[in-house]
């Protein structure tokens, strides 16, 4: 077991690393094929720039696996005279932990971010005071290394704390390496779509159009969710090292009852420790893909995860190993619910 979550790790932590916010997923949708290929039958890009794997089944059925493979972002909007940046957020940006953090452009540079010192006293830092600092004088200087539009994420610092692990971009390249280990094993009668889609963090879009275009039968998203395990922390039922989530209702979505029940069934047959879910603010892939065409039976399940949005979400990687397990369990079942 020890070496399985070390070479889950090694894994997780390429994933994590790869840029790729909202929009421009290129890079990461590269490494995540890689990993990819051994356990599908075809793989294909469409037109949004979704990944999708295909394994062929015997039943009949067409179920998808999904979890989306942006992050949160920066997007340039303005250079000033003196090279400072002014940017926007792609995705839900807090000012609050963005104050003072290093950040990263696609082509390798590198800078930091800063606020209007003035602008302090006035009730707090609004994203309009900020400012990236890419260590140039001049606007024409600053030109030369990035442009007007150019996207960037927060520098990543993969932290190792034994069984837990903190890192940026978790939400949600953990839940990508959680179905990829999941495919290392995976045993099921039905045609499985394997999707890594994008633009989740802007609304949802890749899940979408996947949803419309591979019309499955039973839909399985994967996500992260908040905790309510940290001090003085808002009331939550999920909690670190405590196994996955079945998630039953956030803003997107109320999982029907017979998805729900179900995921419970599954999870008790197989001996998997689960958490119910229930999120207050916030949705996922799996939301849209519910609404998708005339509605798709979808359920979701979610890894637990400190400090979402931030370059620190932490997740407890026997978690991670047992939303592996239940995946599996989940797609191993001849009846589905639909």
């Amino acid at each position: 077991m020890a070496n399985n979550h070390e070479e889950f790790k090694t894994m997780l932590r390429e994933v994590l690393e790869v840029y790729g916010p909202a929009g421009r997923e290129e890079k990461a949708m590269l490494t995540l094929k890689k990993y990819l290929a051994p356990y599908v039958d075809e793989m294909y890009t469409d037109p949004l720039g979704n990944l999708i794997g295909y394994k062929k089944g015997a039943s009949g059925k067409k179920v998808m696996l999904s979890a989306h493979m942006d992050q949160i972002g920066m997007i340039v909007l303005d250079i000033d005279e003196r090279g400072f940046l002014r940017f926007a957020p792609v995705g839900g940006v807090n000012p609050v932990i963005t104050v003072a953090r290093d950040v990263v452009f696609e082509n390798g540079v590198r800078g930091v971010t800063y606020f209007e010192t003035k602008k302090l006293s006035a009730g707090g830092v609004k994203i309009t005071d900020m400012f990236i600092d890419i260590g140039c004088s001049t606007r024409e200087e600053a030109e030369q290394k990035v442009s007007i539009g150019d996207i960037c994420v927060y520098g990543s610092h993969f932290v190792d704390m034994g069984g837990r692990i903190a890192c940026g971009a978790m939400d949600d390249r953990v839940c990508c390496a959680i179905m990829l280990e999941a495919l290392k094993t995976i045993k099921t009668e039905h045609d499985l779509y394997v999707v890594f889609t994008v633009q989740e963090e802007v609304g949802c879009r890749g899940g979408m159009t996947a949803g419309y275009s591979v019309k499955p039968d039973f839909s399985l998203n994967l996500d992260v969710t908040l905790t309510g395990d940290t001090p003085e922390a808002a009331i939550l039922p999920m909690s670190l090292g405590k196994g996955p989530t079945i998630k039953y209702m956030d803003s997107s979505a109320v999982y029907t009852r017979s998805v729900v029940e179900f995921m419970r069934r599954v999870a008790d047959k197989n001996d998997i420790a689960v958490q119910n879910e229930i999120l207050r603010a916030g949705g996922t892939d799996g939301g849209v893909i519910q609404r998708t065409r005339g509605g798709i039976a979808a359920g979701c399940i979610s890894v637990a995860t400190r400090y979402v949005h931030t370059p620190v979400e932490t997740v407890d990687i026997g978690d991670c190993m047992e939303a592996a397990r239940f995946i599996n369990a989940i797609f191993a079942e001849d009846e589905l619910p639909c």
